[in-house]
C-alpha cells in the first residue's frame, strides 16, 4: 500500500493550498493529519469511502474541505490559512471509519507535505 501526499508549499496568510493524497487503493476511511514541531500529530479531516461523511477538527471548520474522487485520490482544500496551520501534513488510510480522528486507527500513512503559512 502506498500513500503520496503533495501539495504543500509557502503561503501568505490568508492564502489557500490544496493538498492530494494518491492511495494505491481504496480504503473505509482517509484522514489528514498534521504537526507542528513540538507537538504531536493531531487529527485535522476525514472522509469515508464514499464521500458523504466528513468530519473536521474544531481548529480548521469552516476553512478546510476534504474529498475524494472515485481513483483513490483524496484532496485537502484549505482556505484562510493562518501561521498556526504551519506543520507537516499526512494523509493516512484505515480500514474502519470508527476511530477517525486518532492516529493509531490508521494503518497506513503517506511521508508528509509541508505547509508553511506566513504572517
Amino acid at each position: 500500500v502506498q500513500l503520496q501526499a503533495s501539495g504543500g508549499g509557502p503561503v501568505q496568510a490568508g492564502g489557500s493550498l490544496r493538498l492530494s493524497c494518491a492511495a494505491s487503493r481504496g480504503f473505509a476511511v482517509m484522514g489528514w493529519f498534521r504537526q507542528s514541531p513540538g507537538k504531536e500529530r493531531e487529527f485535522v479531516a476525514a472522509i469515508d469511502r464514499s464521500g458523504r461523511s466528513t468530519e473536521y477538527a474544531d481548529s480548521v471548520k469552516g476553512r478546510c474541505t476534504i474529498s475524494r474522487d472515485n481513483y483513490n485520490m483524496v484532496y485537502l482544500q484549505m482556505d484562510s490559512l493562518k501561521p498556526g496551520d504551519t506543520a507537516v501534513y499526512y494523509c493516512a488510510a484505515g480500514i474502519t471509519w470508527s476511530g477517525f480522528a486518532e492516529v493509531d486507527h490508521y494503518n497506513y500513512w503517506g511521508q508528509g507535505t509541508l505547509v508553511t503559512v506566513s504572517s
